[in-house]
């Protein structure tokens, strides 16, 4: 283990991250919200500590080996969630404790959109804004953009890439160099962006709040400027509501595909590809059943009022998204359990979206139906296939394992929070919604999470963590193994 290689990148990184809470310095100015102390003393205190942490080991410039790039990963989100709490903590609105300022922050920075905060149309802007900024960083993680950036002050950067990126695939890289790798996930990420912001803007949003939800969209995260989340435009400006529907499912699909139809082969890639076809019928098939149900069951008054709400609260639920158009726990029948068990699925493998990502649910499904042929035919070899392409077994075991831990954990941290005081609804989706980086869930935290205790919101940050590191690259830094040389 490299200490002090790892110490120099953990100060770059957190002097990197400091920058970031300039911006909502120049809005606080902007709107003139009396906002702007909080976020000076947190850029100072960061890029101070950054600076700190960094200048002894400046010198110290040797290549990243894989098990140093496991610790900078998990040690940077987790100082990222500790340092980025500093805004909330440190302004008059929100009041809040410092449990409550390090739980947004980490639900921001995993695009979980978990919220303890509530009276968010009362807010200052510069601190509506920080919220948002949060989510776009955290959604193809500030570690990535890194890993542009570090080449060029003498760090590698595969190590890191491969402990960042989701999916069970981990050493496809879109470009033969890791650099370029990072550039062109943040190219099109940003292309996204600005695209989604100027369709807000154009059906019907105030800049602000086009740019605000813009962030939150594209990066799946589900915090909003406003408490009724999407709910409050959609009453004024129905448009609002389709160009959503459109970025989350965009944003949900794998980058790797969106970076192939952008070089030239068009959108044929997207239809050739297995885990787009799975990815789209899922969201089909469960849009056309909520809002049947809905209309059905005379939730809403129309017939086009049921498909829009079902359309867009499907696809917010299963790309994790999170933004509500309504309170959705409230809806009959078996709809609100539905769409929380979407968020088990989840979005493509290297999006933005949480979940076990759909490809690890289509190799299991595969792996279950190999083992059914083989009671029939027990001397047959029988690859398990992703497209017209046979896995090898270890990535079959990858997934297999993450299966079996996932499962695990979930079961574990449920039993931990209802051994808190919480009742066994709200626990269940409460930890369903966090490791799925999901944000609302059932009971109460419907809405928000406000009422959960402390000791659960210090369990469900774990939660979050876990969720955005996709289990393994935490839970590696607790087994024995590998602390020994």
């Amino acid at each position: 283990m490299q200490l002090f290689v790892i110490q120099r990148i953990v100060g770059l990184l957190l002097m990197l991250f400091s920058v970031t809470m300039l911006p909502p310095v120049l809005v606080s100015m902007y709107y003139n919200d009396h906002a702007t102390v909080p976020f000076l003393i947190a850029f100072l205190v960061t890029i101070v500590t950054g600076a700190v942490f960094w200048f002894p080991v400046r010198r110290h410039r040797y290549d990243l080996r894989v098990r140093d790039g496991f610790v900078v990963v998990v040690m940077f989100w987790t100082v990222l969630g500790l340092f980025g709490s500093l805004p909330f903590l440190l302004s008059a609105q929100p009041s809040i404790s410092i449990t409550d300022s390090i739980f947004e922050s980490m639900s921001g920075l995993t695009t979980t959109g978990a919220t303890v905060i509530s009276g968010l149309d009362l807010l200052p802007r510069s601190i509506l804004y920080y919220r948002q900024q949060l989510q776009w960083l955290g959604g193809m993680g500030i570690v990535v953009l890194a890993v542009a950036v570090l080449p060029m002050l003498g760090i590698g950067g595969m190590q890191l890439y491969r402990a960042e990126t989701p999916g069970p695939m981990k050493d496809n890289k879109l470009t033969p160099r890791i650099t370029e790798t990072a550039k062109a996930l943040w190219y099109i990420y940003l292309t996204l962006t600005i695209g989604c912001g100027l369709a807000y803007w154009l059906a019907g949003m105030e800049p602000f709040d086009a740019l605000a939800h813009a962030f939150s969209t594209v990066a799946i995260g589900g915090f909003s400027t406003h408490d009724l989340s999407m709910g409050y435009f959609f009453a004024e400006q129905p448009l609002i509501e389709v160009v959503a529907i459109v970025f989350m499912f965009l944003s949900g699909v794998n980058f790797a595909l969106h970076f192939l139809a952008w070089r030239g082969r068009g959108p044929k890639v997207y239809f050739l590809d297995t885990e787009f076809k799975v990815y789209a019928i899922i969201l089909l098939a469960a849009s056309v059943l909520t809002s049947a149900y809905l209309y059905w069951t005379s939730a809403f008054d129309s017939v086009s009022e049921s498909i829009m709400r079902g359309v867009f609260q499907t696809v917010s639920m299963g790309t994790t998204a999170g933004f509500t158009v309504s309170e959705y726990h409230t809806w009959p029948g078996f709809l609100p359990i539905m769409l929380l068990m979407l968020s088990f699925i989840g979005g493509c493998a290297g999006s933005t979206g949480g979940g076990m990502k759909v490809i690890r649910v289509v190799m299991l499904m595969k792996q279950g139906a190999r083992e059914i042929l083989r009671l029939v035919h027990p001397s047959a070899m029988i690859p398990v296939k992703v497209g017209n392409k046979a896995l090898s077994n270890r990535v079959v075991e990858a997934v297999w394992g993450f299966f079996s831990l996932y499962v695990v954990c979930f079961c574990v941290i449920s039993l931990i929070l209802v051994a808190t005081g919480l009742d066994f609804v709200t626990a269940f989706s409460a930890v369903a919604a966090c490791m799925n980086n999901l944000g609302p869930g059932l009971g109460d935290v419907g809405s928000n999470y406000t009422s959960v205790n402390d000791v659960a919101k210090w369990v469900l940050c774990f939660a979050m963590l876990l969720g955005r590191l996709e289990i393994f690259t935490l839970l590696v830094l607790l087994t024995p193994a590998f602390w020994r040389k």
